[in-house]
């Protein structure tokens, strides 16, 4: 036989971690402290190597060039760095980036003793952009070169030691507090995640146990009025037929009573599609066998009944309302089409439980079609697109096959951990 398939796969995201201070991070209420930090951070390196070049300059130092081009290199090594840990965020880029800045730091301090303070935004640096176990080390490594290096300009003492350690305490303190803070906002920004899928979760049941309610009213409505009008049409014109002798008044009393009766199994098969078995009072396969076992009914043709037998297998298991009514519904809508139109002495339902999946095949030994009338979208073929279009909102797979004389087989396999989700 032909098939003819429809299918839909998820796509899954993968999240960038931040490489810098703020980056990364979902707009939240700390996002402004975040982005405050790491514009103070730029502006305090800036700032203090800016200082470094106006005070050569205002001194007049014998290597007021070289001071000048290296703290130059400085701050194009900071900027071109930065952007580089950004956009391409490899594990060597970082380190590489920070041991060039201790060298470049590093010579420059030797060349004046005004370099040093700028060790104390780059303790922030190294605490943040490093992780705890190589940011506190490179900090205690650049607190001994921040000392050896004073000591060549102005001696060992004991304020050109206390300087650097405590400043080193405080970019320390800092840095933990920052990152206790950074992940408190990770924390939050999860539980309003939470919150909202909660919320949306909340009112898709809302939203589905508003459309059930509607379904079974209408459903009672058309019981109510369309349903209990047509059968009493029927009544009356099987009434009418004994009393009427004109043969053509007959035959038409015959033919109204036979529309009427056409159009009653019609609603009654409405009422059936708006209503399911009750699956909240028992299994998807007890609702199915009460399905196979009513719709067993003549052929129009020879009158000989269509035998509609459900086979299950695998272990059964709960499935979400949603999967459930699905599947029943597809099955109603199957079987109507055997019914109505394929003429069958038999059909099978088989209900499949697998490990990740579960599938619903419906077979028939009726004539059968080929698959460009049904792509064609009759109208009869409307059940076709109703089961279509059911399996396509849930994301599953459907396959129809059949062939003129050879039955039709239709089946549709749903992901039960995708529906689940």
């Amino acid at each position: 036989m032909s098939s003819l398939t429809v299918a839909a796969t998820p796509t899954p995201r993968d999240p960038t971690p931040p490489t810098s201070i703020g980056d990364g991070l979902p707009h939240s209420a700390l996002t402004p402290v975040f982005s405050g930090l790491r514009i103070g951070l730029h502006v305090l390196i800036v700032a203090l190597t800016g200082l470094v070049i106006v005070l050569t300059l205002w001194d007049a130092a014998p290597d007021a060039a070289l001071i000048v081009a290296l703290a130059l290199v400085f701050l194009t090594s900071y900027a071109a760095g930065g952007r580089l840990a950004r956009t391409r965020p490899r594990c060597w880029v970082v380190p590489v980036w920070m041991a060039l800045l201790l060298v470049e730091w590093l010579a420059l301090t030797l060349l004046t003793e005004d370099a040093a303070f700028i060790v104390f935004p780059l303790f922030f640096l190294q605490l943040h952009v490093l992780p705890l176990r190589a940011g506190i080390p490179l900090v205690l490594l650049s607190v001994f070169l921040t000392i050896w290096s004073m000591s060549l300009h102005v001696g060992l003492s004991l304020g050109a030691t206390l300087g650097p350690l405590v400043a080193a305490g405080v970019a320390v303190a800092v840095g933990l507090g920052y990152r206790a803070l950074l992940r408190e906002a990770g924390e939050r920004q999860s539980l309003i995640d939470d919150l909202l899928a909660t919320r949306a979760e909340l009112a898709a049941t809302a939203r589905d146990a508003g459309t059930l309610a509607e379904r079974q009213r209408l459903a009672r409505e058309i019981h109510d009025t369309v349903a209990q009008g047509l059968s009493s049409i029927q009544l009356l014109l099987h009434a009418a037929e004994r009393t009427v002798t004109d043969p053509a008044a007959l035959d038409h009393l015959r033919l109204a009573r036979d529309t009427a009766a056409a159009n009653l199994q019609e609603t009654r098969r409405f009422i059936r599609e708006l209503t399911p078995p009750a699956l909240d009072t028992q299994t998807l396969p007890g609702a199915l066998a009460r399905l196979a076992a009513s719709m067993e009914r003549p052929t129009p043709t020879d009158g000989r009944a269509t035998r509609v037998s459900l086979h299950v297998t695998g272990d059964a298991v709960a499935l979400p309302m949603s999967l459930e009514t699905t599947l029943l519904r597809i099955a109603q809508g199957s079987l109507a089409n055997v019914a109505q139109h394929a003429d069958a002495h038999r059909a099978e339902i088989t209900l499949s439980y697998m490990t990740d999946e579960v599938t619903l095949d419906i077979v028939d030994d009726g004539r059968g079609f080929t698959l460009t009338d049904a792509a064609a979208q009759s109208p009869d073929s409307f059940g076709l697109v109703a089961i279509r279009q059911r399996v396509e909102q849930l994301g599953g797979s459907f396959v129809l096959e059949s062939a003129p004389g050879q039955g039709t087989a239709v089946a549709v396999t749903f992901p039960t951990g995708q529906v689940a989700a």
